[in-house]
């Protein structure tokens, strides 16, 4: 069974029933809040996730996502949760700058 597990989530380890649907899909599917203000559509980048393994086990780069690196505002290690596909384990983490306030994170 595929994972993803978020680590500064107290270490929430989520088991995938479904397999090539996206990051924030497989969240909410598993009652994880994550921040996504324009609603899933890749015009913002507030569902951003840092990748911290299993970079490969994710879908190709999306239009949106190449244009927001090209400005800068993801890294080489960060996609979009709203558009990115996941197809083996991951281990994710939050960034500080989309971390919800009744949330309860760790370091």
């Amino acid at each position: 069974m595929v994972k993803i597990i978020i680590e500064n989530l107290g270490q929430k380890e989520l088991s995938l029933e479904e397999l090539n649907k996206t990051a924030l899909y497989q969240f909410h599917t598993n009652s994880i809040d994550w921040m996504h203000y324009c609603g899933g559509k890749g015009r913002c980048t507030t569902c951003k996730m840092i990748v911290v393994k299993g970079i490969e086990h994710l879908s190709g780069q999306t239009h949106a996502e190449k244009k927001y690196e090209l400005e800068g505002l993801l890294k080489e290690n960060e996609r979009l949760a709203c558009q990115v596909r996941v197809n083996g384990d991951i281990t994710v983490r939050v960034p500080d700058e989309s971390k919800l306030p009744h949330m309860k994170y760790s370091a």
